[in-house]
C-alpha cells in the first residue's frame, strides 16, 4: 500500500469504528440508529437553508483546522486555537465598534487586528517552546481558559451593552463581513477558509520555507543537520498558527454575530483541532473533515425535535472519533522505526 493511501485508509477505518461504537451508544439510550443518522442527514442537508446552515457551522471549524494544520506540519501541537479564536473575535469587535472607517476597509482592519490578537495570544507559549523547549500542548491548552474567562470579564464589566445580555454593543455596519445569501448568515468567511486551505497546502508543497517546516515536523534532528534554524521556525510556525486562529474569531464576530458575547463560539477551536487530526494534518483534507463536523453540529439541531436522542450524542461520537484516530496514530508510530526522533507524525 502506498504511503499516500495508508493514512487515508487508516483514518477512514477510525471513523467507521467511531460511528459503529456510536451506534451502540444510540441503541443503549433506546433510540433507533437508523432514525438518528437519517435525522442528522435531514437536519444537515435536507434543504437549501439547512445546507447553508451546515456550511455556516463548517466555516469556523475549517479555519481553526487550518490553524492546527500549520502547527502539525512543524511537529507542534497548538491546542490553544479556541483561546486564539476568542481573543481574535473580541479584538475584531472592539475595532468594529470604536474605530469608524469606510466600508470594506473597516472590515479588513478588523480581520487584521483579529489575526494580530491571535498571534499575540500564542506569543508567550511560542517563546517558551522555542527558547526553553517548554511543552506547547500544556501552555496552549491552559491559555484557552484564560482567554475565555478574560473576554467574559471584559464583556460583562467593561464593554457590556446597557440593558442587554452579557454582550457588547453591535459593531458598525461598515465592519460587516458580506453575506453570501440573503436567507442565511453564511458569509465570505467560507470563501476565505477555502482559499486559505489551498494557499497553505501550496505553501508547504512548493516553497522552500514550507519544505523546511515539513522536514522539521518529520524529523527534528535531520532538519537541524540540514541547516534549518529550529528555534526560529518553531516560533514563527506557532505565530502563524495563532494568527489563523485569531482570523477564525474575526470571521465569526464580523460575519455572524456582529458583536461579542459570552461563549460566542463554543468548541469551534477544539473541533478544528480534531478535524486537522482527522485529515492527517492536510489542509485540503481538513475541508472534508470540517464539513463532516459541521454537518454533525447542524444536524443535531433537528435531533432533539424528531427523536428521543439528545444532541449530546454528537459529543459522544466526536469523542469516539478522537479516541479512534489517536489510537490509529499511536499504532502507526509504533511501527515506524524513526518515530523516536519525532514528536508527532503527520
Amino acid at each position: 500500500m502506498s504511503e499516500t493511501l495508508r493514512p487515508v485508509i487508516g483514518q477512514a477505518i477510525a471513523i467507521f469504528i467511531a460511528l459503529a461504537l456510536g451506534t451502540v451508544v444510540i441503541m443503549v439510550v433506546g433510540e433507533s440508529p437508523i432514525l438518528v443518522f437519517a435525522t442528522l442527514l435531514e437536519g444537515a442537508f435536507g434543504s437549501t437553508e439547512r445546507i447553508a446552515g451546515t456550511l455556516l457551522q463548517t466555516t469556523p471549524i475549517l479555519v481553526c483546522g487550518i490553524a492546527a494544520c500549520i502547527s502539525f506540519r512543524g511537529g507542534l501541537f497548538n491546542i490553544g486555537v479556541e483561546g486564539q479564536l476568542f481573543m481574535g473575535g473580541f479584538a475584531a469587535v472592539i475595532v468594529g465598534i470604536y474605530l469608524p472607517l469606510p466600508a470594506g476597509l473597516h472590515m479588513l482592519v478588523g480581520i487584521l487586528v483579529a489575526m494580530l490578537a491571535g498571534m499575540a495570544w500564542i506569543a508567550i507559549p511560542a517563546f517558551f517552546r522555542a527558547r526553553y523547549n517548554a511543552n506547547e500542548v500544556v501552555s496552549t491548552i491552559l491559555s484557552n481558559y484564560v482567554a475565555v474567562l478574560l473576554t467574559s470579564y471584559f464583556t460583562i464589566f467593561l464593554f457590556k451593552r446597557p440593558g442587554g445580555w452579557s454582550e457588547t454593543a453591535p459593531i458598525l455596519p461598515s465592519a460587516y463581513l458580506p453575506e453570501l445569501f440573503s436567507f442565511s448568515r453564511l458569509n465570505w468567511g467560507l470563501i476565505i477558509g477555502l482559499a486559505l486551505a489551498v494557499a497553505v497546502q501550496l505553501y508547504f508543497r512548493h516553497t522552500s520555507r514550507g519544505y523546511s517546516v515539513s522536514i522539521m515536523g518529520q524529523n527534528l534532528k535531520f532538519a537541524e543537520y540540514g541547516g534549518v534554524d529550529i528555534k526560529r521556525h518553531i516560533f514563527l510556525v506557532l505565530l502563524a498558527s495563532g494568527a489563523v486562529g485569531g482570523l477564525a474569531g474575526g470571521i465569526e464576530a464580523l460575519g455572524v454575530h456582529h458583536r461579542f458575547m459570552e461563549g460566542f463560539a463554543p468548541g469551534f477551536g477544539f473541533d478544528g483541532v480534531i478535524a486537522a487530526l482527522l485529515a492527517n494534518g492536510n489542509p485540503i483534507g481538513t475541508i472534508g473533515a470540517a464539513l463532516f463536523f459541521g454537518a454533525l453540529r447542524s444536524g443535531s439541531l433537528l435531533l432533539e425535535v424528531d427523536t428521543n436522542a439528545s444532541r449530546e450524542i454528537i459529543t459522544v461520537i466526536q469523542a469516539l472519533i478522537i479516541l479512534s484516530v489517536s489510537a490509529q496514530i499511536l499504532m502507526r508510530r509504533r511501527g515506524d522505526s524513526t518515530a523516536a526522533e519525532r514528536r508527532w507524525k503527520f
